[in-house]
C-alpha cells in the first residue's frame, strides 16, 4: 500500500542515496535537500515545491512530479525512465545534462532552461514550454513536441528526428545544424509557405 505524506516540510537533509519506493508526497515542501544519487520507484510528488534541491546523479522510474515547483534545483546527470512531471515547472535549474527516456512531460515550463547536450528520447511533451530555451547539440528524437511553445528557442545542431515538428516556426527557431529525417523536411516547409511537388 502507497504511504500518503501530506502537508509536510522537509528542509537541510542530508538523503543521499535514499531509495524512495510506493511514496506518495502531497503539497510538501523540499528545500536544501541532497538527494545526489538518490532513487525514486513508482513514487508520485503531487503539488510539491523543491528548492536548492540536489538531484545529481539521481535515478528516477515509473515516477510523477505533478504540478510540481522546482526553483534553483540541480540535476546534473538526472535520469528519468517513464516518468510523468505534468504541469511542473523548472526556474533556474541546472539541467544538464540531465537524460529522460519515455513518459510524459507536456504542459511542462522550461523557458529560458538551458538543456544544451540534453537527451529527450520517446518522450510525451505536448504544449511544453521551451520559449527562449538553449537546446544545442540536445537531443529531442521521437518525441511529441506538438503544439510546444518553441519561441526563440535554439536547435541548433540538435538530433529532431522522429520528432512532431508541426510547432516549430524556423523563423523564429534557431536550427541551424539540426538533424531531421524527410518526413520532417516536408512538414517544415510546409510551414514556410512551401507547396510540396
Amino acid at each position: 500500500m502507497t504511504e500518503l505524506i501530506e502537508d509536510q516540510t522537509f528542509r537541510n537533509l542530508d538523503w543521499y542515496a535514499e531509495e524512495f519506493t510506493e511514496r506518495h508526497y502531497l503539497r510538501c515542501e523540499f528545500g536544501h535537500l541532497d538527494l545526489t544519487e538518490a532513487s525514486t520507484r513508482g513514487t508520485v510528488f503531487e503539488e510539491c515545491t523543491f528548492g536548492n534541491v540536489r538531484f545529481n546523479a539521481s535515478r528516477h522510474d515509473d515516477a510523477a512530479f505533478l504540478r510540481c515547483g522546482f526553483t534553483r534545483c540541480n540535476f546534473f546527470e538526472a535520469e528519468f525512465t517513464g516518468c510523468k512531471l505534468t504541469g511542473s515547472q523548472f526556474a533556474q535549474c541546472e539541467l544538464r545534462p540531465i537524460r529522460v527516456t519515455g513518459g510524459d512531460w507536456s504542459f511542462v515550463a522550461l523557458a529560458g532552461a538551458d538543456l544544451r547536450g540534453a537527451t529527450f528520447q520517446g518522450v510525451r511533451m505536448r504544449e511544453v514550454d521551451l520559449t527562449g530555451a538553449h537546446c544545442e547539440d540536445a537531443v529531442f528524437a521521437g518525441v511529441d513536441l506538438s503544439a510546444a511553445q518553441l519561441h526563440g528557442a535554439r536547435f541548433s545542431r540538435a538530433d529532431l528526428r522522429g520528432s512532431d515538428l508541426s510547432a516549430l516556426d524556423p523563423t523564429v527557431t534557431a536550427t541551424d545544424g539540426a538533424l531531421i529525417n524527410a518526413e520532417q523536411a516536408v512538414v517544415v516547409a510546409q510551414a514556410l509557405g512551401f507547396t510540396i511537388a
